[in-house]
């Protein structure tokens, strides 16, 4: 009967959401039926036992997506089962109730707002039973967000807020676009058909629309890709672009090239199965091809285009593609499971809904990479159609075939040249012909192949450049020609050179069309510095390169692979040694590293272990300018590890285990390191480890030893356990854990390990692991790391400081900025130098410190040279960045940094609140004092005299002479002080000429006394009183000018006291 008359009054049910008992009850006996102010709802309810109870306010402002906005819960319920009824206040939130105003400015859209209570019964531990359950719920009407009321007055907002308000605040917000038509590529990728590419994500669209079209099952997919063959593939099939699942497995769509130019699509079908179909394309070598592939439905069409032809190949699935581009991730190239093309990839366009008809041009890059490439084609044909003439003895010595009619004019006897080469061929190529001319003996003495014709047309290049007494012009067009020869036959530090002249103007006008092309040229070379190049511009988008960290990355991960493989004990291998050419003490340390090696054989000489161990490890590495000798290294770690020396006994037995430098030995080499990890050598540890694992495959051994090692920091050991996590050859648990073995690498790569910085940056890069997002710019960074530290780039940076010290500039600088190129800041800020030093212009200065200034870390010195080349421009624009320049100098703590900002910030310039906070500059309302005073704490405490201090002083000593005009005590003071001083002026010449005056009188009155008495009478005596009367007089006076200069000096002192306790400042006082 109650039931029946509270359903009538609200609703027809409640809803049970599970078994409860036949007691319970809960329903509305009044509710609101539109959102307001002060609504409220009564509950009844009825507990056969404990239970909560629970009323909620949800406010739903997507189809999917409610937000609870007021929650309230109770317990109740007892024996008896008694019916009762809460009254429960709706507090609802501005955001619904009101429309939005300047200080409700979050207002929600919402499309149904549901009330509901909710009761559970409560087991004897108070926790709610999950199996019992009763709710109800109502639904309210809710106003539109322009017509609801507006919200009581909250504050008092300032003239200038409520002007922005009034003009910003009726903005209406629009959904960010989203297009269906994505830019892959917009620029050329390099691809030396290794194991690399540049990857891609998708994820689902946020518009509802749009989503709702990506079909899955009965997918309308296209994509449009431009590549440029080199050579056919090196394995039967390489990659051009293929989908990886977010298991790891191929997906739809996998587009690969096989080794006679065909092309093979390949997808997964709607039953989960992989088909695939072979198009007959026969793509040619150097031409720009153009791929479109459509995929609809079951229907999957690809058109070849080059030479304005177009080829349509068809091929129907009997199943409709199965095509998600929201799971996993896309790779353009390669990966490591697939080798890539050799050559280029134009722009890429993908269409995720589809279309009939794509659109994507050549760039006009792309058509100069062609034509360099043909004329490339050209050097090559000629330099080796010469080599062929010369080693056959014929005559070449006009440089080119001669015409009929000059034939016929020489003597019968000679030889002549049997190659047809045009005169235009010959006037185009005259500096290869000249060149080739000059180096006939050599050839023919040889004979010189083209890997060491490559060198030599590479250092006459370097050898003419950049001199000081040479003809500009005629030279530098040489050294540029013989620059482009040399990279066509296949020096690729050539190619990179040619891209630095181009953009940083050296030698011959910017072009940076001109200078993409070498860079892709180095890169499709698969030269490690041009590789490191074009990641380290489009990682920071330099040169007119895009900024993309996928790209970027792809270019890393090769040269980080290349690098983690360097064997600092191999050829042109060098540890990389931080000499900064701007830093005499740098320099001086290099110049006398000689004598500390002089110093270290000395007490390596008299036994000492320690020296010892030193000396061998600098001649094993080939440290401080000493040339590696192995033998002599295994002699001093042999005589230091005799002494019980830990380290020196891994180094020795790993020798001779490995037989570098000494006999092999590989039961005395275990031996010695089992010795040397008993002492504690953690390197000795990770040494066992790989003994035991790798040599004896006893693996739970080497993962006790691998344990131990890592627990004490070792690199090494870290990257081995992530090694056996990824294998599964762990035996306590036989699969892989790809998560594991991430989170080693990433340990180790942390302590500097190479190659597991490596593996780390391959998840990074692709997200593909559960919890471990895509980060490509993290994963970029950490492949700079390893590249920076690569024996190769070592080698190139010791040979630059050779030619340094030894007074060759420009060879020198050519080195170093061949490294700064590639990304180095140590090379950077060394080149920058040698542009300074060369008089190379201030460009090119300008380009070197500003790379040096894009690390993490950068040197205050490069910021401050920075900055101060954007100051001399007198822009605001330029202003701001050399603020900006010398406030990142300061927060590096810098005092010219700091002195420069102070500077500004007195001449009027608004420093931003983000420099000032760079350095907490603005935590006192006084920014200049503040700015100089950490300045002055940064010169330190030994200089007394900085330029800091006395403009510190000077800014003091102003404000306080400023600041006495504007106070009347101190205005007081100073007149007073004044006053003193003009007193002083006045009365000290008069108190000198009394006293002058009472010395001279008692000098001469014994001698007058005598006569006095001898005249007798009273004119005696009046003459006496006279006297005494002058004297009297003069000294009240004498007094008077004693007490006027007492005053002043008290007065000066009181105001130079103030004026100090100015200067010094209320910390001082």
């Amino acid at each position: 009967m109650n039931v029946l008359l509270f359903c009538c009054c609200v609703f027809t049910a409640a809803v049970v959401t599970g078994h409860v008992e036949p007691d319970d009850f809960i329903g509305f006996s009044s509710a609101p039926d539109a959102v307001a102010r002060g609504s409220e709802v009564h509950v009844r309810y009825r507990c056969s036992g404990p239970c909560r109870l629970v009323v909620e306010a949800v406010v739903a402002v997507e189809a999917e997506a409610e937000a609870v906005v007021f929650r309230r819960e109770w317990t109740g319920g007892g024996p008896g089962g008694v019916f009762r009824v809460r009254r429960v206040p709706l507090r609802w939130p501005p955001s619904v109730l009101y429309r939005r105003d300047f200080f409700n400015r979050r207002v929600l859209d919402a499309r149904r707002v549901t009330v509901r209570a909710r009761l559970h019964r409560l087991d004897a531990g108070g926790e709610e039973e999950e199996e019992a359950g009763l709710s109800v719920s109502t639904e309210l009407r809710v106003q539109p967000p322009a017509e609801r009321p507006a919200p009581p007055a909250a504050g008092c907002p300032s003239w200038s807020a409520r002007l922005l308000w009034r003009t910003s605040g009726t903005r209406t917000q629009r959904c960010p676009h989203e297009s269906a038509v994505v830019d892959m590529l917009t620029f050329p990728l390099a691809s030396s058909g290794r194991h690399f590419g540049a990857v891609r994500r998708f994820h689902p669209f946020a518009d509802r629309t749009l989503e709702g079209r990506r079909a899955v099952t009965q997918p309308s997919v296209s994509f449009s890709v431009w590549v440029f063959l080199l050579r056919r593939c090196r394995q039967k099939l390489c990659g051009v672009v293929h989908h990886v699942s977010r298991t790891g497995a191929y997906d739809s769509v996998l587009m690969q090239l096989t080794d006679t130019g065909d092309i093979i699509v390949q997808v997964r079908v709607a039953s989960g199965e992989d088909e695939a179909f072979q198009a007959e394309a026969a793509m040619p070598n150097r031409k720009w091809i153009r791929l479109d592939c459509y995929i609809q439905n079951t229907e999957v069409c690809l058109d070849t285009t080059w030479d304005d032809i177009t080829v349509r190949h068809r091929y129907k699935f009997l199943q409709s593609v199965h095509y998600d581009d929201a799971d996993g991730y896309f790779v353009i190239g390669g990966s490591r499971d697939m080798p890539s093309i050799s050559g280029y990839f134009g722009p890429f366009k993908y269409y995720r809904l589809g279309t009939e008809e794509v659109e994507n041009q050549l760039d006009p890059t792309m058509q100069i990479l062609d034509q360099t490439h043909r004329e490339c084609q050209e050097v090559k044909a000629l330099t080796r159609a010469f080599l062929k003439e010369v080693t056959e003895s014929h005559d070449t010595t006009t440089g080119a075939s001669s015409p009929r009619l000059t034939r016929l004019w020489r003597p019968s006897r000679e030889n002549v040249c049997m190659q047809t080469w045009s005169w235009e061929e010959h006037l185009k190529h005259r500096t290869l012909f000249r060149f080739l001319q000059t180096e006939q003996e050599n050839i023919r003495a040889g004979p010189l192949s083209l890997r060491e014709l490559r060198r030599v047309l590479f250092h006459r290049a370097v050898g003419s450049m950049f001199a000081a007494d040479r003809e500009p012009n005629e030279t530098a067009d040489r050294s540029t020609a013989l620059l482009r020869m040399s990279s066509c036959i296949g020096d690729h530090e050539a190619s990179l050179l040619l891209a630095a002249l181009c953009f940083s103007g050296l030698e011959r006008p910017v072009d940076q069309q001109q200078g993409h092309v070498y860079s892709l040229i180095g890169a499709a070379g698969n030269n490690r510095f041009a590789l490191m190049h074009a990641g380290y511009k489009h990682q920071h988008g330099l040169d007119g390169f895009p900024k993309d960290p996928g790209v970027a990355y792809s270019y890393y991960s090769n040269a980080g692979v290349q690098s983690s493989a360097d064997n600092v004990h191999g050829d042109q291998q060098h540890l990389l040694e931080l000499v900064y050419l701007s830093s005499p003490e740098d320099l001086r340390l290099t110049q006398e590293s000689g004598d500390g090696v002089h110093f270290l054989q000395y007490r390596a000489a008299r036994g000492d272990a320690e020296s010892q161990r030193q000396l061998g490890t600098v001649l094993l590495y080939g440290r401080h300018g000493v040339q590696r000798d192995a033998p002599r290294a295994a002699e001093w770690l042999h005589r230091s590890a005799m002494r019980r020396d830990p380290a020196a006994m891994y180094d020795y037995s790993v020798m001779l285990m490995k037989g570098h430098g000494v006999k092999k030995n590989f039961t005395r080499g275990l031996k010695l390191m089992e010795k040397a990890a008993e002492m504690g050598s953690v390197s000795a540890l990770n040494g066992l480890g790989w003994y035991f694992g790798f040599v004896l495959s006893d693996h739970e051994k080497a993962l006790s030893f691998f344990r131990q090692a890592a627990l004490n920091g070792s690199a090494d050991a870290e990257f081995n356990l992530g090694v056996y996590e990824l294998t599964g050859q762990n035996p306590a648990a036989p699969r892989s854990n790809e998560t594991a073995a991430f989170l080693r690498f990433l340990n180790a790569s942390r302590l500097g390990h190479d190659a597991a910085a490596v593996e780390a940056a391959r998840y990074l890069s692709t997200g593909r692991l559960e919890g471990v997002a895509q980060d490509a710019e993290a994963a970029v960074m950490m492949l700079k790391q390893v590249c920076d530290r690569s024996g190769r780039l070592g080698f190139l940076v010791r040979v630059a400081l050779q030619e340094f010290l030894q007074g060759s500039r420009r060879l020198a600088f050519v080195k170093y900025a061949l490294a700064a190129e590639a990304g180095l800041d140590l090379a950077q800020s060394n080149a920058a130098y040698l542009c300074e030093e060369l008089q190379l212009g201030p460009d090119c200065q300008w380009r070197y410190h500003n790379f040096s200034t894009l690390t993490s870390d950068p040197r205050p010195d490069a910021l401050l040279k920075v900055g101060d080349l954007y100051a001399s421009r007198g822009s605001a624009a330029a202003l701001g960045e050399a603020v900006r320049m010398y406030g990142r100098a300061a927060a590096a703590g810098s005092p010219e940094g700091m002195y420069n900002l102070a500077v500004l910030a007195e001449r009027g310039f608004v420093l931003p609140a983000s420099v000032l906070g760079s350095f907490n500059a603005s935590l006192e309302p006084d920014v200049l004092l503040n700015i100089l005073r950490r300045c002055v704490r940064a010169e330190g405490e030994e200089a007394l005299v900085t330029p800091c201090s006395l403009t510190l002083v000077r800014v003091r000593l102003g404000r306080a002479l400023r600041g006495r005009s504007q106070s009347g005590a101190e205005l007081l003071l100073t007149f007073a002080s004044l006053l003193s001083v003009a007193v002083a002026l006045v009365v000290v010449p008069l108190q000198s000429r009394l006293e002058r005056r009472e010395a001279g009188r008692r000098a001469s009155a014994p001698r007058a006394w005598p006569a006095r008495e001898q005249d007798g009478g009273g004119g005696g005596a009046s003459g006496t009183a006279a006297a005494a009367g002058n004297l009297s007089g003069e000294r009240r006076l004498l007094q008077s000018c004693d007490a006027a200069v007492t005053l002043a000096g008290v007065c000066m002192c009181v105001c130079c006291t103030a004026l100090l306790l100015h200067v010094l400042g209320p910390e001082h006082a």
